[in-house]
């Protein structure tokens, strides 16, 4: 038992630092935010679990807003948060078997719902500039989880007593 904890610690540390290198690969936006962040915490939501995988997103988006200089400043922890509440809902959904309506979800909720809070405060404007972004970056992440995801799920690997070829 102590065992499978130890490997879904690995993998949580793992996701993390998935995202990281994701959070270093940037679209072309004037947000420097957007990047391939979420799809290792789409991954760790299926793998880990609800909370786990709201983890990675909150920890991937803030780092990614770090790498960019954090332009929207305080904002951003807004969106680490709203990203946390995305990837929970996926999770969700997916282990509900409902795995396309969870990507779905996630691409509606991340393209048109979670920028709404930001029209009060930079206008309009800025989200049509960004919309294309991440609307490609969103489609991108959940198509990574979409073939990713159940090739680890069907291998079993955080339930094998010894990870393949390790």
């Amino acid at each position: 038992m102590e065992n499978l904890h130890l490997k879904q610690f690995a993998a949580l540390i793992l996701c993390i630092s998935l995202s990281v290198v994701g959070a270093l690969l940037k679209f072309p936006t004037h947000l420097g935010s957007i990047a391939l962040d979420s799809a290792p915490a789409l991954v760790a939501g299926v793998l880990l679990g609800k909370k786990e995988g709201a983890l990675v997103a909150a920890v991937g988006h803030l780092l990614s807003a770090w790498f960019a200089g954090f332009q929207l400043g305080a904002f951003h922890g807004l969106i680490a948060l709203e990203m946390a509440v995305l990837v929970y809902i996926f999770s969700l959904l997916f282990h509900k078997g409902w795995r396309k309506t969870a990507h779905a979800a996630f691409f509606i909720g991340n393209v048109f719902l979670a920028p709404l809070p930001l029209i009060f405060s930079f206008g309009g404007m800025l989200i049509v500039a960004v919309l294309p972004a991440l609307a490609i970056a969103t489609a991108l992440n959940a198509a990574i989880c979409f073939i990713v995801a159940p090739v680890l799920l069907k291998t079993n690997i955080l339930d094998r007593g010894k990870m393949h070829n390790a």
